[in-house]
């Protein structure tokens, strides 16, 4: 199915952090590496989902969720940033996970429910950013959360612990390796609205500066 035949269909809009395999991704240990993503709208049947490495359309892929548990299926449609997931199960598990959206969509509605957590930790509305490594070199990564001091990251490259580079305009330092990408801590500690503007900002400069290098034949 395509993305433009799911978006008329009945599905639920919500943000689920997890992540993912692809095939012939591997790690310096020759382990598949496991990427970040989140999901954005999701039906019993498929699910459109952002991330940092895109993959093929056909490729067989295995993800986790925090809230909905393992999935196996296969890239049906690549966009930037985000696939079309087609999802293998069951007859029993498909009408199972009905059954958990359904409630998901409810709670969504009902102005009662509320996030008894107060974490600092935040997710970007936009999750992609730009990624500028020590020797200037620039990769497009994915922001799995951040707070005012750091962010957690995962993109093809995985850089080593000790690091500098800059997501956007911030600049920070490698500290440690995640399962699905690794952490930054940034220089200084942001206020999120001047955070997410720096970040927004140096990713269009980036971006504005790479066209303007390009040759005119």
């Amino acid at each position: 199915m395509s993305v433009e035949k799911f978006l008329k269909q009945r599905a639920v809009k919500i943000t689920v952090n997890g992540s993912y395999t692809l095939p012939n991704w591997y790690d310096a240990q020759g382990r598949l590496r496991s990427f970040a993503c989140r999901t954005t709208r999701v039906s019993p049947f498929r699910m459109i989902v952002d991330v940092p490495v895109v993959g093929k359309v056909g490729d067989r892929l295995t993800s986790y969720f925090e809230e909905f548990g393992k999935f196996e299926g296969c890239i049906t449609e690549a966009m930037h940033g985000s696939f079309l997931f087609e999802l293998e199960m069951t007859h029993a598990m498909r009408e199972k996970f009905a059954d958990k959206l359904t409630w998901i969509e409810k709670t969504q509605k009902d102005p009662s429910v509320r996030d008894a957590r107060n974490s600092p930790r935040f997710v970007p509305v936009v999750p992609h950013a730009m990624l500028t490594l020590a020797d200037g070199t620039m990769l497009a990564c994915f922001i799995i959360d951040m707070s005012l001091s750091g962010a957690a990251v995962s993109c093809a490259a995985q850089p080593p612990i000790g690091m500098p580079l800059a997501i956007g305009a911030c600049v920070g330092r490698v500290v440690r390796h995640l399962p699905n990408g690794f952490a930054v801590k940034f220089v200084e500690t942001y206020r999120q609205t001047d955070l997410l503007r720096l970040i927004a900002r140096k990713t269009r400069e980036i971006q504005t500066a790479s066209a303007e290098m390009d040759p005119v034949a």
